[in-house]
């Protein structure tokens, strides 16, 4: 049924061993929230929800108006609900998957490649590389989120060298020396002597790295149980680490990379080239299409080191800088925007009071995938034909140019998050 262009989905959940355990994880909150019959297992993790048109998770449509068919394919065949600048520039397709991820164990140390490095790794290792786009992403907090983004300023890292001798030992004296020598020195030669530290580290052999990092351990260990504070040296974040990948060089690279720790709400951007790592908590997630991604450590995935000493952005910046403010609306007062230097994707955060009974869900040139995170709602639309229930953990398929009411039925205020495409 070609007009009914708005519609409620039923999304895709991954229980990956990186995620929360059973109602620990926001993924299975939500799930149990939007669907009475879900049954949550305390023993599986529950790591992400995919919501969109991912070839491994491509969510359903709940409408018995339309017949039983995935949003994939119901796009392929209604490509206008895409909007028109969408449906040409990114040849029919929804340029983005948008998630909700609960994270209990490291994710990986790793960046993501720019499309001519993306069309370089596909040809070369299509096993590795599945798909020849880019991946950006941003993730923003829904409950404490602790991640690594970018490269700390390196006069944070020289104190690490000084602090940290197992750190130093790995990075080299010649490395080090440079590393403290361009504290004097332009940009170029920064970014040189980080590349330079970085790539050293990475690149240790294994049985050294197993030495030196349970010395650190050893050490640290030994403080914290005489009650010293070893937060001067990431102290507890490398025991935790440690514990999930003993033995992973990814545990050093806390000390190269900023650490951050957002609160609900705040967000970071992960563009083409930045090392990045999620360590802990829940976020919603927005990215541009594509599996493609390059890992150094912390993972039981393919690791490519080399690929990615070679293509980071070595640009320090203080951990503050990582953060991705959105823009408040001067139209809607309850409306904030996230909307990165990327054209696939952006997302939107609205945060309705209860004592509100109507919200407007305003149309927009794009198709766009809502998330329900807190109250309840009935939507309706000029085509629906009937109002469609909207609790938490529930999702929306909006099509383009429809704008969608939400009449508050319980006086609670709403936190929702709408992913689009503003070209």
């Amino acid at each position: 049924m070609a007009s009914q262009r708005v519609f409620p989905l039923s999304c895709v959940v991954q229980q990956y061993a990186w995620g929360k355990m059973g109602s620990h994880s926001e993924v299975a909150r939500l799930l149990a929230s939007s669907d009475p019959l879900a049954r949550i297992s305390e023993d599986k993790p529950y790591a992400e929800l995919w919501m969109g048109t991912h070839p491994r998770g491509d969510a359903k449509i709940l409408d018995s108006r339309i017949s039983q068919r995935t949003l994939g394919q119901w796009i392929a065949e209604n490509q206008d609900c895409l909007g028109s600048k969408v449906k040409d520039t990114f040849n029919g397709k929804l340029p983005f998957l948008f998630k909700v991820l609960s994270v209990e164990t490291a994710l990986s140390i790793q960046a993501h490649p720019n499309k001519e490095l993306a069309e370089k790794l596909h040809l070369q290792a299509p096993q590795h590389y599945p798909d020849s786009n880019h991946k950006p992403e941003m993730a923003i907090a829904l409950t404490s989120f602790q991640g690594l983004c970018g490269f700390r300023p390196v006069e944070e890292i020289v104190t690490f060298l000084t602090k940290v001798p197992e750190f130093q030992f790995l990075v080299g004296d010649n490395a080090t020396t440079q590393l403290k020598q361009s504290l004097s020195q332009d940009s170029h030669a920064m970014a040189s002597a980080l590349q330079s530290g970085f790539s050293h580290l990475m690149e240790s052999k294994k049985q050294l790295v197993v030495e030196q990092l349970n010395l650190l351990v050893k050490r640290i260990s030994q403080q914290v149980a005489a009650g010293n504070n070893v937060e001067d040296i990431c102290g507890e974040l490398l025991l935790q680490l440690h514990q999930q990948y003993p033995g992973d060089i990814g545990c050093f690279a806390i000390y190269f990379l900023n650490l951050l720790t957002l609160k609900p709400g705040e967000a970071m951007f992960l563009e083409a080239n930045v090392p990045h790592a999620y360590l802990k908590g829940d976020c919603v997630e927005c990215m541009a299409c594509s599996d493609n991604t390059v890992r150094a450590g912390l993972t039981s995935k393919f690791i490519d080191v080399p690929t990615l000493c070679e293509m980071l952005s070595y640009t320090p910046s203080p951990s503050k800088d990582r953060l991705f403010p959105p823009k408040w609306s001067q139209e809607d007062p309850y409306l904030s925007l996230y909307a990165p230097p990327v054209p696939d994707f952006a997302v939107m955060k609205m945060e309705v009071p209860g004592s509100d009974t109507e919200y407007k869900v305003s149309a927009l040139d794009s198709a766009s995938i809502l998330l329900m995170v807190q109250g309840t709602v009935t939507a309706s639309t000029p085509t629906a034909q009937a109002e469609i229930p909207l609790k938490r953990g529930g999702v929306l398929f909006i099509g383009a140019n429809e704008s969608v009411s939400l009449k508050l039925t319980v006086p609670e205020d709403l936190l929702i998050f709408r992913a689009c495409c503003l070209l």
